[in-house]
């Protein structure tokens, strides 16, 4: 989807997006090929074509930053397929709510095919968290605008995540998925292991207190498969809100 998209082009909003598709500019390509296009003056169309080829070397060379500061925020998931490769897919654990009073207990990390768990006290510190993260291109979460990333930069404040940030939460909606990230996944089909189907954050909050007071090494492991799942569920929905969100542009209509 990244090269069908002419938003990140300056001037260039969704109106006139489509509009490009409809004259049967469905990608870069095409554009570069155009040597006229209605409504833009040859001096626009020059300056779009060096954008498009800056743009297309950007991609070749995977320099993801680059589409951090070209594309909207709600505009990140198109993204996904060309990058989900070098996608991290990021979920954390805490103590409550604010990050002002609250800890980060657990940061779950996956590549889409395995999770690495950082603990409080073991094993998770600002160098080891931004090591992991240093080998993506691209972050995804599930509300973590709002929570993840807001408590890692506050309780990390060197920690650099300067690379794009899918939000599935708010893209979930706009592709007609509501609710939390459990409430999606039972919608989806998308299963969790029976011990912690019904978990919550309360209860990780339970769990780690008594692994922090009391040295309880089952309420750990529980706390640390609760949030595997959380993390490794992210993969699954990210294809099904980016498959989603693709099918409802024109350019997936007329193909």
């Amino acid at each position: 989807m990244l090269r069908n998209s002419f938003v990140l082009l300056d001037g260039v909003g969704y109106r006139i997006e489509e509009r490009l598709w409809r004259q049967g500019l469905l990608c870069w390509e095409d554009f570069l090929e155009r040597e006229r296009v209605r409504g833009f003056s040859r001096e626009v169309k020059r300056r779009y074509d060096q954008s498009l080829e800056e743009a297309s070397t950007c991609l070749n060379r995977g320099l993801t930053t680059y589409f951090r500061e070209k594309l909207k925020p709600r505009d990140a998931w198109r993204l996904y397929h060309e990058f989900r490769d070098r996608a991290c897919f990021l979920d954390i654990e805490t103590t409550g709510l604010s990050p002002g009073e609250s800890e980060v207990t657990v940061v779950g990390v996956s590549d889409g095919e395995r999770v690495k768990t950082l603990v409080k006290g073991i094993d998770l510190t600002q160098e080891a968290l931004a090591e992991e993260l240093s080998r993506y291109g691209l972050l995804i979460t599930f509300y973590g605008a709002v929570f993840d990333l807001p408590f890692l930069q506050r309780k990390f404040p060197g920690l650099r995540l300067d690379i794009p940030h899918i939000d599935l939460c708010f893209a979930g909606r706009r592709a007609g998925l509501r609710g939390g990230l459990k409430t999606v996944e039972k919608e989806l089909g998308i299963e969790r292991d029976e011990s912690i189907q019904e978990m919550d954050g309360l209860e990780a909050v339970r769990l780690w207190r008594r692994w922090r007071r009391h040295g309880d090494r089952e309420a750990l492991t529980t706390l640390l498969d609760y949030n595997r799942a959380d993390t490794a569920n992210l993969k699954p929905l990210a294809e099904e809100v980016y498959q989603r969100l693709r099918e409802k542009t024109f350019v997936e209509k007329s193909s």
